[in-house]
């Protein structure tokens, strides 16, 4: 409850802003001074919601949050492993940072039909999309934060007889964890974007196949139903990571 009474003092203003905003809105398609099939009333994208609820949340959106978390899960394991790696080795690290740098240049709506051609029409082929989108944040705030260290820790550490494993463990994983979770709240909403443009280009279910086919039907209020829920749950997700970075990070806050 505290928590909670914080987080309204914290973004109250923003909730007042948005709410004048979709009130205005609101007006304005009423009024008809803005057609509908353009931009829909806010209460027609909720009662968008609430007739289609079954098919938009039991089938759409469970589709695409369970893309996120397979694609999100392979994204932090191999991220991870993959600094970790690199940090311990420089003949790794000059051979496989420019690959990630290189993985992120490239356009992934072109890579998307090619994803699709290896692996059909199947979760994997979102999966893919996913980890490529999401994969970049992890490994780069994981590495970053692991070569932070003070190198006079370091130094201290080592005098007092600490191996390189001690060091890693018992310093550079916890000055890391800061920079790791900045990068997983980025991977976070990246992975969700990743599954969204994944079944947009090629799917038979999710929030992106569904939001694709109500555009294409001309349903405004289909299309901003669709991308309310995405909305929703990206802030649902990316405030569990922001919880779980308090509690990881207790001592930090402290200071």
């Amino acid at each position: 409850m505290k928590q909670f009474k914080r987080w309204i003092k914290t973004y109250s203003l923003f909730i007042i802003f948005a709410g004048f905003l979709l009130i205005i809105l609101e007006w304005l398609v009423k009024k008809e001074m803005v057609p509908s099939f353009i931009l829909p009333a806010p209460t027609s994208v909720i009662m968008m919601i609430l007739e289609n609820w079954k098919p938009l949340i039991l089938e759409h959106l469970s589709a695409t949050i369970l893309e996120f978390f397979i694609g999100f899960l392979i994204s932090v394991i191999g991220g991870v492993l993959l600094a970790v790696w690199m940090f311990f080795s420089k003949t790794m690290e000059k051979m496989l940072y420019p690959a990630v740098l290189i993985s992120q240049m490239m356009p992934i709506i072109a890579l998307s039909p090619i994803f699709v051609l290896w692996f059909g029409y199947t979760i994997w082929s979102k999966v893919a999309v996913t980890v490529l989108i999401s994969f970049f944040p992890i490994v780069v705030g994981t590495y970053d934060g692991l070569r932070s260290s003070d190198k006079d820790y370091i130094e201290l550490l080592r005098s007092m007889g600490a191996t390189r494993w001690h060091t890693f463990i018992k310093l550079n994983i916890p000055m890391a964890l800061p920079s790791f979770f900045s990068g997983l709240k980025l991977a976070t909403v990246y992975a969700l974007v990743g599954a969204t443009i994944g079944e947009w280009l090629g799917a038979s279910e999710g929030l992106g196949y569904y939001s694709r086919r109500m555009s294409g039907n001309l349903n405004a209020e289909g299309v901003f139903a669709a991308i309310t829920l995405l909305t929703i749950v990206g802030i649902l997700l990316f405030a569990l990571t922001s919880a779980i970075e308090r509690k990881a990070l207790h001592w930090k806050n402290t200071e």
